[in-house]
Formats: C-alpha cells, sequence, structure tokens
C-alpha cells in the first residue's frame, strides 16, 4: 500500500462505508499539471460533467490558467449562471425549450451562457422557442466534428457528433446563425475523441502502436482543418474562444494557433481510464469505499455494491480499479455488482466483515453520481465535506 493511500485510509477511518474521498493534494497537483502541460495563452476551460461539484469545480476555477465552464446540459448551464459563473458553454446541442426560453428572458443568464449548434435544425429549435426578440440576444456555439475519416468517409474514426466538418459548410451555418439577429456567434468547438479520450498504453502492442498512429495522422489532418475552418469564419464575424481537446490532448489540441482554450476536468480526479495513457501521468484523486459483508469461503471477501460502471462500450476497462488492498481482482462470473462485488487474490483471505475496499471509478464525474457527498482529505487529516450536484438535489443527465 502506498504511503499516500494509508494516509486516506487513516484520515477518514471514522467514516461509515460506502463514502466517496478526495486527495485534496492530488487534486490540486493534476490542476496545476494540466495548466503546465498547455501551451502559454490557452486556457483550460472546465469539463463540469468530469466533476460535478460545485466546490472543486470553484477550487479548479480559482487556480491561474483555468477559466470559464464547459457544462454537459443547457438547464446545468443556466444553474450555474445563476450562482454566479459568467462564462458557461453548452458542450451538446440542446431541445430544453423550457432552459431556452429561462434563458433568453434574462439578459444575466444569456450573457453568461453560450448554446452548442450543429444544424440549421439547432437554430431553428432556439427559435421556436424563444422567438424573434428575445430579451437579450441568445449566444451560440459552432460545434465541428473532429473525427478522422478514411476511405471517402467510409471509415470514421472519433465521436460521432456533429454534421459540420469542412470550412464550406460551417460558414454555411455561421451565415445561417449571422442571418437571426437575436442570435450572436459566439465561438467554435471541435472535441477529438479519438485522441483526448482513447488511452494510447493500454492493450496488446499492436493496438497501442495502432492508435498512437492513427492519433498522429488525426492530429495533423485536424490541425490543419480546423485552422482552415476557423479562418474562414472569423472572415464573417470574430470568434471569441476556439475550444478543443481534452485533458488526454492538452499538449497537442493547445499547441494549435487557432486554439484558445482546452476543455479539461477528468485529469483533475485522474481516473482508472488515465492509467492507460502514455505522455502524461496524473496522481489518482478520487475514490469510493465499501464494506466487506460477506465471506462465501476462506478465500473470498465480498463487499457490498461496488458495481459502479462507466459509459462507454462494455468492458473491463469501465469497471472500477481496486486500489487497496493490492492484488485482489474481481470474480469472472460477477465482476463488480450492483448489489455485491466477490474478491478474489490472496488478500481476500485476510479481509473481515466490516473491512474496506477502496476502488477508483473508471471515469471521473460519474462517481459523483452515486453519493451525496465528497469527503476531502489534506495532508493527513479530513478537512471537510462538499456536496456532489447529487447532493445538491440535481440530476442534469
Amino acid at each position: 500500500m502506498s504511503d499516500r493511500l494509508a494516509a486516506l485510509r487513516a484520515a477518514t477511518a471514522g467514516l461509515q462505508p460506502p463514502f466517496a474521498v478526495v486527495d485534496l493534494d492530488a487534486f490540486d497537483a493534476n490542476a496545476d499539471a494540466l495548466v503546465a502541460r498547455a501551451a502559454p495563452g490557452t486556457t483550460i476551460r472546465l469539463a463540469s460533467k468530469s466533476v460535478r461539484c460545485r466546490a472543486l469545480g470553484d477550487r479548479a476555477l480559482a487556480r491561474p490558467g483555468f477559466a470559464g465552464i464547459l457544462a454537459l446540459t443547457l438547464p446545468e448551464a443556466v444553474w450555474l449562471a445563476a450562482t454566479g459563473h459568467e462564462d458557461v458553454v453548452v458542450g451538446y446541442p440542446s431541445t430544453d425549450t423550457a432552459a431556452m426560453v429561462a434563458l433568453a428572458a434574462d439578459p444575466q443568464l444569456a450573457a453568461r451562457v453560450t448554446l452548442m449548434v450543429d444544424s440549421v435544425e439547432s437554430l431553428d429549435v432556439v427559435e421556436a422557442a424563444v422567438g424573434r426578440s428575445p430579451a437579450a440576444p441568445v449566444k451560440v456555439c459552432l460545434d465541428l466534428d473532429a473525427a478522422l475519416e478514411l476511405l471517402g468517409g467510409r471509415v470514421h474514426l472519433g465521436p460521432l457528433r456533429s454534421p459540420v466538418r469542412t470550412p464550406a459548410q460551417a460558414v454555411a451555418l455561421a451565415r445561417a446563425v449571422l442571418d437571426r439577429p437575436w442570435l450572436h456567434l459566439d465561438g467554435l468547438m471541435a472535441y477529438e475523441g479519438q485522441i483526448a479520450g482513447t488511452a494510447d498504453a493500454a492493450g496488446p502492442r499492436l493496438r497501442r502502436l495502432a492508435v498512437r498512429g492513427m492519433q498522429a495522422l488525426s492530429a495533423r489532418e485536424l490541425a490543419q482543418r480546423r485552422a482552415a475552418v476557423v479562418a474562414a469564419v472569423s472572415e464573417l464575424a470574430p470568434l471569441r474562444f476556439v475550444n478543443g481537446g481534452g485533458t488526454g490532448s492538452v499538449e497537442q489540441t493547445s499547441a494549435e494557433p487557432a486554439v484558445t482554450e482546452v476543455a479539461a476536468g477528468s485529469g483533475l480526479y485522474a481516473p482508472g481510464l488515465f492509467d492507460g495513457y502514455r505522455r502524461f501521468r496524473p496522481r489518482p484523486a478520487a475514490y469510493f469505499v465499501q464494506p466487506v459483508v460477506r465471506r462465501p469461503s476462506a478465500t473470498v471477501a465480498t463487499a457490498l455494491g461496488g458495481g459502479w460502471i462507466a459509459s462507454g462500450p462494455p468492458g473491463p476497462d469501465r469497471q472500477p480499479t481496486i486500489a487497496w488492498p493490492a492484488g485482489l481482482r474481481f470474480s469472472p462470473l460477477e465482476g463488480a455488482g450492483e448489489a455485491q462485488t466477490p474478491l478474489l487474490g490472496a488478500p481476500a483471505a485476510h479481509l473481515r466483515l466490516g473491512d474496506q475496499v477502496w476502488f477508483r471509478h473508471a471515469k471521473a464525474g460519474e462517481l459523483a453520481e452515486r453519493v451525496g457527498e465528497l469527503h476531502l482529505v489534506s495532508g493527513d487529516a479530513l478537512v471537510g465535506s462538499v456536496p456532489t450536484y447529487r447532493g445538491e438535489g440535481k440530476a442534469f443527465l
């Protein structure tokens, strides 16, 4: 067991599991590392879905080098703006017309929140909700598809996002925005998930080499295409920001002259999936803890629950990582389960009822959907707890 994990366990010994812990020392070090990885002049926009805790989001945003929030949904963005955040971009198109009406009716909220659009149909949804004379112009951001396409588009490597890929398509959508004076063209976003969100040091050697080759090819193609799109759209109207990338691509994305900011958030918690990246190694900062409640045999210890599975394509990498005791493994027949998680391996023989097992979630902010509060440790001491979105009664998605 590492000395740091031993200190975390000692600091939280009085808590009753299940509970979640954030190591503030690691969190702060990870925040500093994200800023250090970015090119000079490029800021980090906090991806709130990867934190889902206002107190910890504010902690990151208070550091030099962070500015603005990339929210997951429009209701979340409106809530954050209403609590004082002045620059919140919604990362995905919305059809929540009630939230649009609330946004357009309040000039202060409208000045603080930027909607994401990727088609004329998206613009029509906004127009149908707010009409042509809202109390204040509604700001919008163009979403550019950043995936790598090969063989004339028959192979698509990356998230299936926007239908806008070329300068001509982006200009056409920008013109459609400018033709609506009740809208304001604010920025452009392009998320390269095939680079930022794909581990390049996990799995068999051939898979690792293939991923690295794909990422290098994609980075070259996207840098040229993104620059061309930004230049073409900027001839029509100035862009306040150009957003790209994520925790896994901070260096590459921020090096592009056309990019003004990189979205990141997962790197603050450093979940299990980030163990498979070779260019950086954040410090694990977020854990959840479950008690042992069964001993089916002398060699098996069963934890309560634990099946906090990450989103994405089903596979072993979406299960939690067992942080302590080292050497435990999941049962291949049950894995990490909703009600119970049988644990195998030599340490299982020494666990007794009530003993704790420490896990790391495979992804970052999804942990916060499982708990109402995060217990905070600084140095060797438990220094408090803060509510997650769930703890504040919010469930945006």
